[in-house]
């Protein structure tokens, strides 16, 4: 899940820097969006051992040790940030990278990651539609029959194809928790969009896992009182050390890299692959099914995207003082 970064390169703007061939920067996003896909299915396969908010806390505290040597530099900056915006950051943080995550680890143990990793794709949309309403951002015909679309996507992968469930409103809550995620994740992006922070990308993501890390430090602390750990054995060892480190600091390293290189609109562009990749380790590594409704509700939601993000209206030309 870089959906951290992905919201701090849209607030950082989109600037490119050249740093190396296009080819590269492009295996790098990809290779991005394969560790992301693959924290799903570490949450999943050690849903019967690893606590989600237990595996949350960890997750963001172990990424947050490892990228901090890298930003040893910036920790003068750091400091006048965090005296100057500590306590918006850190909430900000909090919802986006703590909340949403354990929202997300949370809705695993009703709902598979195939399902998981397509919904959440549909994040950026429903930002877009915040952006509208909370930023006053344009939103044109087509952003909005963008997201009708990419909706009945997510309600035929949520009542897996079958009206009797439609009618019947019963849907998963594993599903209807990653909707509730998205929602909160596509929130934060509004607010860390409308803070105009100007500290770089990877101090100010330091900053925000710390955020993350603190919000869930409360629920983990419940889950142990709770003796919700008495399953915990090697594999949820190892799911923790993949979501933490692989899937963790490595991945937001690489998508870093591969916004230098490609600059923020195509390394985000890469974002959907997500979905992709997710499917593929789930029916690779779990065994999951990937049913017709999955291919149906992942097309509407790609026909959505493609809809909201490159048929966006002209923006109005500024008038000239």
């Amino acid at each position: 899940m870089a959906a951290g970064f992905w919201s701090i390169a849209q607030a950082h703007g989109s600037k490119r820097v050249s740093a190396s061939s296009e080819t590269v920067g492009y295996a790098t996003g990809l290779l991005t969006w394969v560790l992301a896909g693959g924290v799903f299915v570490a949450a999943k396969s050690a849903v019967d051992e690893m606590p989600s908010w237990t595996l949350c806390f960890w997750r963001l505290l172990i990424a947050t040790m490892f990228l901090l040597p890298l930003v040893r530099h910036h920790f003068p900056d750091m400091a006048a940030f965090l005296r100057a915006h500590g306590l918006k950051a850190l909430v900000i943080g909090a919802l986006g990278l703590g909340i949403t995550q354990g929202m997300m680890f949370t809705a695993m143990e009703t709902t598979s990651a195939v399902n998981a990793g397509i919904i959440f794709s549909t994040a950026p949309i429903i930002t877009l539609v915040m952006a509208h309403f909370f930023l006053d951002e344009s939103l044109g015909p087509w952003q909005v029959v963008g997201s009708v679309v990419a909706f009945f996507g997510i309600v035929v992968i949520a009542v897996q194809g079958s009206l009797a469930v439609l009618l019947g409103l019963d849907l998963g809550s594993g599903d209807l928790i990653v909707v509730a995620a998205a929602v909160v994740f596509s929130s934060y992006c509004i607010l860390l969009k409308r803070a105009k922070f100007t500290l770089e990308r990877l101090p100010l993501l330091v900053i925000l896992l710390a955020g993350g890390a603190l919000s869930t430090l409360p629920f983990f602390l419940y889950e142990l009182w709770n003796g919700e750990h008495s399953n915990l054995g090697w594999n949820g060892y190892l799911a923790l050390a993949y979501a933490a480190i692989p899937g963790g600091a490595l991945m937001y390293l690489l998508y870093n890299w591969s916004i230098d290189i490609l600059g923020a609109s195509r390394a985000q562009g890469l974002l959907y692959s997500q979905m992709i990749f997710t499917a593929i380790l789930a029916w690779l590594i779990l065994g999951e099914a990937i049913e017709w409704y999955h291919f149906v509700g992942a097309g509407l939601i790609i026909v959505g995207v493609i809809c909201v993000t490159f048929l966006k209206p002209k923006q109005a030309p500024q008038p000239v003082h």
